[in-house]
């Protein structure tokens, strides 16, 4: 199995498409969704093209290989125009031999780790800046990989998402 890993789309057209074409081409299976999908938030600048109504569509088309977590500006009411689901704070997976917790980042992050066990993953967006990183939880070490984010990225970071494979992460530059 492979999956790609992303996260905060934020509505943004012209990144989703690079981020669905991307998809197709490295032949993942499926496409984790960390968070924020349509809406920009009010503390974030729009992002290239805008177009939530344009990102639905496109998303809905990949809806029976997406596995997606709500972001912090993600509502009901994007879940009504979705065909998966969206509105849980964490979704686990558990694939080559590894248990992977994905949530957004507001509930659960690095500094407020959920209930994971020695060598468990969290994956998280919201902070828009790519991270791993070992944290000591109450079970044991995490790692705590963070993709970055599609279409806003901070601290200079790429725009860019994740591939996970037979067990391994590698970072794809999405443009």
């Amino acid at each position: 199995m492979r999956y790609m890993i992303a996260s905060d789309l934020h509505g943004s057209a012209y990144w989703t498409e690079k981020l669905c074409g991307r998809f197709e081409e490295s032949g993942a299976d499926r496409l984790i969704l960390l968070g924020d999908l349509l809406y920009h938030g009010p503390r974030n600048d729009l992002p290239d093209d805008y177009a939530p109504k344009k990102v639905i569509p496109m998303l809905n088309a990949l809806a029976d290989r997406i596995i997606a977590v709500r972001g912090n500006c993600d509502t009901e009411v994007d879940q009504m125009v979705l065909d998966f689901p969206l509105l849980s704070d964490s979704a686990y997976i558990c694939d080559f031999g590894q248990r992977v917790f994905a949530t957004h980042g507001h509930v659960w992050h690095p500094d407020r780790l959920p209930p994971l066990r020695d060598g468990d993953i969290m994956l998280f967006g919201h902070t828009h800046i790519p991270a791993d990183e070992i944290r000591k939880g109450k079970g044991g070490a995490v790692r705590c990989i963070n993709p970055g984010s599609v279409s806003i990225p901070k601290n200079g970071s790429a725009h860019r998402c994740l591939l996970w494979e037979d067990g391994e992460f590698r970072e794809l530059i999405l443009g």
